[in-house]
């Protein structure tokens, strides 16, 4: 895969992702007032679901081995389906956003992964305000991303639809560490048409002791 070796990827423990929806890790109602109980379940027990099972699907019909991991189908989607690319991913993606959320997140403490951050662009805040104009700024339905590059740098993008940065057809390339879903079925039943306002409440959800754990494990 440019920009990140498959083995690079897979130590990128605790997440190895399957084909399999895994279990929501919190009860629906656990990030409010930040995301609402109904915009949870309908989230992860339609949407997230969906893309499970096609991506599956699209592996079956393709005879990709579904005991593999999904990341090694990203970095070469190119190989693929438009279905696959587009389940596989928004498989993948949501497995790791559920994780990058938690009831009561958002302080990040002092350690490695802060002060990669500051070093990469200045302060905390900084980082939040850039992670944040790219969820803002992605027109129509996409991610933002924190991501370390092969050589550990740390990186804030976004990308279309259900694309990542483990994609070779990416433009952005690296390891997603954090991961912010700006599709309009993530918050619409809460904050509307106001984006913003929801990008800027998530934060209070944000599981740094996870992103933590991935940055620490590349």
């Amino acid at each position: 895969m440019a920009g990140c070796s498959t083995a690079k990827v897979l130590s990128s423990a605790p997440l190895v992702t399957g084909f399999d929806q895994t279990p929501l890790p919190y009860a629906y109602p656990a990030l409010e007032p930040v995301i609402d109980a109904l915009t949870m379940e309908i989230h992860y027990s339609k949407h997230a679901s969906a893309y499970a099972k096609n991506a599956k699907d699209a592996a079956l019909a393709e005879k990709v081995d579904t005991n593999k991991p999904i990341e090694e189908v990203l970095a070469s989607v190119s190989k693929y389906s438009m279905k696959m690319r587009n389940n596989a991913g928004g498989h993948y993606n949501h497995e790791l956003f559920w994780k990058c959320m938690k009831a009561n997140g958002g302080v990040l403490a002092p350690g490695k992964l802060k002060e990669a951050i500051t070093q990469s662009f200045g302060s905390m805040e900084a980082f939040q305000t850039q992670f944040g104009d790219a969820g803002k700024n992605r027109f129509g339905s996409g991610w933002a991303w924190l991501y370390a590059t092969k050589d550990k740098q740390l990186k804030v993008g976004s990308t279309p639809n259900q694309d990542n940065p483990l994609m070779d057809i990416s433009d952005i390339k690296g390891t997603p560490l954090l991961g912010l879903d700006v599709w309009e079925h993530a918050y619409y039943l809460k904050y509307q048409n106001r984006r913003a306002d929801y990008v800027t409440a998530w934060w209070k959800a944000v599981n740094w002791d996870f992103v933590s754990m991935r940055f620490e494990t590349l």
